[in-house]
This record gives C-alpha cells, structure tokens and sequence, in this order.
C-alpha cells in the first residue's frame, strides 16, 4: 500500500477525533472559540515536530519564500473560515450530516487543482470521485422522502449551501497548502510538509487571536479556561494536519481528498456510539456508497 494512502486514513481519523471534540466544546465555547482551539493550541505541537525533524532526523530547514508565504497565507485564511462554518453547521442537523456536506470536497478540490496547479484526473478516479459524492447526496436526503423535488431542496436549503461552502473553502485551503509544501526546496515532502503546517499554525493563531481580540475578548477568557479539552483538540487537530499536509506533498489534493471521504466511517461511528444520535438506512446506504467510491478510487487511480 502507497504511504500516501496510509497517512491520509491517519489523517481522517485524526479530523474525526477533532470534529468530535469541537462539537463537545460547543456546548461551553461560541463558534469562534471552539474553531479557534485547533490552532491556538496546536501551533506549539507543530513547531516542536518541525524541531524534532530537524534535531533527530537530521532534516534541514527548507529557505522560506514569497510564493510560499502567499500561500500559506491563502491556505490559513480558507481553513479558518472553513472550519468556522463546519463548526456552525454542527448546530444545525446532527454531527455525520452535518460533516457529511462538507465532503463535496473532493470534487471542488480536484476542479481548483485543475485550474490552480493544472492537476488532471483519469477519467476511472473521475467516476469514482463522482460515486462518491452521490453517496453524500443520499445522506442529505435521508430524513425525508426521496424524490428530485427533496433532493433539490435538500442541496439547495440553507444546511447544505453552508456545508458545501465549507467543502469549497476546505478545497481552496488543500490547493494552497500543497502549492505552498511544492514550492519549498526542502529535504523531503515530510519536511516541506512540517515547516508549512508550523507556519501556517502560527499564523492562524496571531490571526485569530487578534480577531477575537476585536470583536469578543471574553471569548479568549473561555478557550483559557477550558484548557483541558481545548488543548485535546489541538493536538488531535495538529496531529491531523500534519498527516494531510504530508499526504498532499506526495499525491495530488484531489485523490488525497477523496479518499479522506473515509472519515465518513468514524464519524457515524461516532455519531452512534459517542452522541447516541440515530442513523437511518438511506445514510448507510449513502456511507457505503462513499466507501465504493474510495475503492474505486485506489484501483482506477
């Protein structure tokens, strides 16, 4: 199995876990904070696996540069504003509905890959893309009769709109970080890959604390005092993108996307066993739709 495959099912796993605790912290933190925790308490973790890198492996430091910066730059804002509304979404339907809008990802992904770095699919990964996201669409109709008039309700009403936005921007943030991670003359992508997220980490953090600054100071007091579960996030969610960022040093974002569709699996997982929230049969089917979809993916890649 390529290593790019096994670090992108680690990363799903790791969004899951972070997801997870984001919804809990939704019940004592606002939807800034809660977002806020993943990088305000990760950026250290991420600078001390650049270091460890460095220091025990023997990795040198990639030289920095502009188009790096305008990247990482493009990268953080995106993801910030992209986990803003995924956190907000969660208010709205249940935690694998909700996550499961977002997972349009894949197919705006690969059409930002083709415009941005000229990325191109073959036609097999295209079907596959496709398969999956037929199975997410399936998901956003099960709680009502199937039909094209509930299916377009369904992708069109407010829920979805703001679930695909955030796969859209998660999208624009995946293109960046790997244009970023490409355009460092690093060691290895392992390395390129660590040196982008610390950077980007760092940068999310000044930026967000200064806006929290400015619009809910009593905000931070919160992410303070929740300390113990924020910091679970943050290194869930550091741990998470470093194996993204790696993943999409080695392959491109599209088919690293597509198959982190796998996530679907641990959040009904944890939809049922950790919120004891109810999943229908048409979400099955629909999950099992998306895993086809990621096999398809691995053998016509």
């Amino acid at each position: 199995m390529e290593a790019w495959v096994i670090i992108t099912i680690c990363a799903a796993f790791m969004q899951n876990l972070r997801s997870a605790l984001q919804k809990h912290l939704r019940s004592s933190l606002g939807t800034t904070g809660a977002s806020f925790v993943r990088f305000g308490y990760g950026f250290p973790v991420a600078i001390v696996y650049v270091a460890a890198l460095h220091h025990f492996a023997g990795y040198s430091f990639p030289a920095l540069n502009a188009t790096f910066a305008f990247w990482a730059v493009v990268g953080g804002l995106a993801q910030i504003y992209a986990t803003i509304l995924l956190v907000y979404l969660f208010s709205l339907r249940n935690f694998a509905v909700g996550t499961a809008y977002s997972k349009t990802e894949p197919v705006q992904a690969a059409i930002f890959g083709l415009i941005l770095l000229g990325e191109r699919l073959t036609p097999g990964a295209v079907g596959a893309i496709v398969v999956g996201v037929v199975g997410v669409m399936m998901i956003s109709v099960a709680r009502m009769p199937l039909s094209w008039r509930n299916l377009l309700a369904a992708m069109t009403g407010r829920t979805a709109l703001i679930g695909i936005a955030s796969g859209a921007i998660f999208g624009i943030s995946a293109v960046a970080y790997r244009s970023a991670a490409l355009s460092l003359e690093g060691p290895n992508a392992i390395m390129q890959a660590a040196v982008t997220l610390a950077c980007v980490t760092t940068f999310q953090t000044v930026f967000m604390l200064g806006w929290m600054l400015l619009r809910d100071a009593s905000e931070i007091g919160k992410v303070v005092r929740s300390w113990r579960s924020s910091a679970l996030v943050g290194l869930a969610g550091v741990t998470g993108s470093a194996c993204w960022f790696t993943a999409m040093a080695l392959q491109q974002v599209a088919y690293v996307r597509a198959l982190g569709q796998i996530e679907l699996l641990f959040t009904f997982a944890a939809s049922v066993f950790v919120f004891r929230e109810r999943i229908t049969r048409m979400e099955v089917a629909g999950c099992l739709l998306i895993v086809t979809g990621i096999l398809l993916l691995l053998m016509w890649k």
